[in-house]
């Protein structure tokens, strides 16, 4: 997941965009959302609140690719600054990682396909050598874009592998791959990126800690600094439905140096302080969200522009049937606001991102069940 730092001049901004200039998108809305359930396809379901972002979908795309890839996982916008060069990639993009091939065996994906703004879905990158493309997607205004690979595991599952990180450049070529002992089997990812630096907080599902990798950044790749383990604890195992239950949405709150840590296993939210600066393994940090009527294995996170935060349920923890592939709003004060399901079925949320610029919000969330990408858009 592409995780930008957050400002905070940016969520007042964003904030007063929803709170003082929606009452005509919020009276479209309902009426949009009460014609969809009257024909009986209404998926959100409205708190009532000013403050909510959820909004109900507008476009859906497939994510497979000619090769069959499915299951896909993480998603990253291709931010302004990206410097594109000649490749095929353009500002607003979507990323799409996935991880499962056209025969649906876990960890054996081997594709990133790119969404545009309109027209067709295309392949980015490709590598049959790299399987497992997990929900740690990111991009570097350098021009290059960091995917974990988690590749399939023995049928013991007893081992695993430690997997790495892909360095993939604009024209879709790996141009490094890192490996470490501070990378063991990255579930998902926060890259922070601050031009000539990026800090890669990743979420390790095979001993379930979340390490903070350094990197010096040029045009010629990344160059690992430091690293650490800031936090641990977390239930980790494999899994013969999920591939792993670990720790997996990770979210960096640059206004208050907290890293946002979604724990499958242990059906919370945590969060760890001093997440940047840190020296010391904080274990488990503090729980910043406890809801056991919402949280069903709580996976992927990400931030909405109004402050909130946003993550999706695998359903496999905690499970409910009557709330099926839900992502669920909450504040940074762990309360809850709204939830919106991407699918009847269960299982089917998993990685999601959102990107503002230019008075527009744009939200991205796959549902694995069909291999899609549904794609919202909220104007100011």
């Amino acid at each position: 997941m592409q995780i930008n730092e957050l400002s905070t001049r940016h969520e007042v901004r964003a904030h007063k965009f929803l709170r003082g200039s929606m009452n005509g998108w919020r009276k479209a809305l309902t009426a949009a959302m009460l014609a969809a359930c009257a024909s009986g396809t209404c998926l959100a379901q409205w708190a009532g609140t000013e403050d909510a972002f959820l909004p109900s979908p507008v476009r859906t795309i497939s994510t497979v690719p000619a090769n069959g890839d499915v299951n896909p996982y993480g998603v990253a916008f291709v931010p302004n600054n990206f410097i594109t060069g000649s490749g095929q990639l353009k500002h607003g993009d979507i990323l799409v990682s996935n991880f499962n091939n056209s025969t649906n065996v876990q960890g054996t994906g081997t594709t990133i396909v790119r969404v545009p703004a309109s027209g067709p879905l295309r392949v980015f990158f490709e590598d049959s050598k790299a399987p497992g493309l997990s929900t740690a997607l990111g991009t570097l205004q350098y021009g290059f874009v960091v995917v974990g690979i988690c590749p399939d595991i023995p049928s013991t599952q007893a081992a695993g592998e430690p997997g790495s990180l892909l360095v993939i450049n604009n024209q879709g070529r790996l141009a490094q791959t890192i490996t470490s002992k501070w990378i063991q089997a990255p579930w998902d990812m926060a890259l922070v990126d601050r031009g000539d630096t990026a800090i890669a907080f990743v979420a390790n599902a095979l001993n379930g800690t979340i390490s903070r990798l350094n990197f010096n950044v040029s045009s010629s790749g990344l160059t690992l600094e430091s690293a650490t383990t800031i936090a641990s604890g977390y239930v980790n195992r494999p899994d013969p439905v999920t591939f792993f239950v670990a720790p997996t949405g990770l979210l960096y709150d640059a206004s208050r140096d907290v890293l946002y840590v979604a724990s499958t296993g242990d059906n919370l939210v945590f969060g760890v302080t001093n997440a940047t600066h840190r020296k010391k393994d904080d274990g488990m940090g503090f729980i910043a969200y406890d809801d056991n009527v919402h949280l069903h294995g709580p996976l992927g996170l990400a931030a909405a522009p109004n402050g909130h935060l946003l993550v999706t349920n695998s359903d496999g923890i905690n499970s409910d049937p009557n709330q099926p592939s839900e992502i669920v709003e909450f504040t940074k004060q762990g309360e809850f606001v709204k939830e919106l399901s991407v699918d009847p079925a269960q299982g089917g949320s998993f990685g999601l991102a959102v990107s503002s610029s230019n008075g527009q919000s744009i939200f991205a969330a796959v549902d694995d069940n069909t291999s899609s990408l549904l794609i919202w858009t909220l104007n100011e």
